[in-house]
């Protein structure tokens, strides 16, 4: 995992606010990794629909297919580090649309500070434990692993830009439209629909 959440340094919240989480999710034990990631996208998913009572007539002529990239993730084929690593880039770009100053006077602040603190919560976490999932995997460098790792690595750099392409045509859209209300909604029930997608795959994460 190479990616660094340096978006997180962007926040406009306090800091006071983000240290006051850290002790926790240092804290947190892997093998609820899974418990987690569930409650805070369940929780997401419920303000982002309680953000905007229905969608606006007026900026259904400026809807967007984004195209959210479903085969990052696959039932039959997605092993834990995989749903790990999309879960880790999806809650740092998502965080980083969430941090933007333009949304101050969209929505409730409120609702958006804890969408924020549980992104930030949920990159801690997912970085913590695929760093404790590297170091088990030092001590098992056989040669026909490291040929494995290697194929499923380029699989997840892929997975990786795709999904980073997909945030990008987001922010491009949220700035070609000046980031209007309009925008602001459509994008509100963009990233409602990928979270509902990535809520998903949280029960394959559960140790067997």
């Amino acid at each position: 995992m190479n990616t660094k959440p340096d978006v997180v340094q962007k926040s406009l919240w306090p800091v006071c606010l983000v240290n006051l989480f850290i002790t926790g999710i240092l804290s947190l034990d892997c093998n609820l990794l899974h418990v987690h990631l569930h409650r805070v996208t369940c929780r997401n998913l419920r303000l982002l629909s309680s953000m905007s009572n229905s969608f606006p007539v007026e900026c259904l002529r400026e809807n967007k297919a984004f195209e959210l990239p479903r085969k990052i993730l696959s039932y039959n084929q997605t092993m834990k580090g995989d749903i790990k690593e999309a879960f880790y880039e999806m809650s740092m770009l998502a965080f980083n649309i969430f941090t933007q100053p333009t949304f101050q006077h969209i929505w409730e602040e409120e609702r958006l500070v804890q969408i924020q603190t549980g992104l930030y919560q949920q990159v801690h976490y997912l970085q913590q434990c695929l760093e404790e999932e590297e170091k088990e995997n030092e001590d098992k460098k056989e040669m026909e692993e490291d040929e494995r790792k290697y194929q499923g690595a380029t699989i997840l750099q892929l997975k990786s830009l795709e999904l980073r392409r997909y945030f990008h045509k987001i922010g491009s859209f949220l700035k070609d439209k000046k980031y209007s209300h309009c925008a602001w909604e459509i994008v509100r029930v963009e990233i409602r629909r990928c979270f509902s997608y990535f809520q998903k795959f949280t029960a394959l994460l559960r140790s067997k």
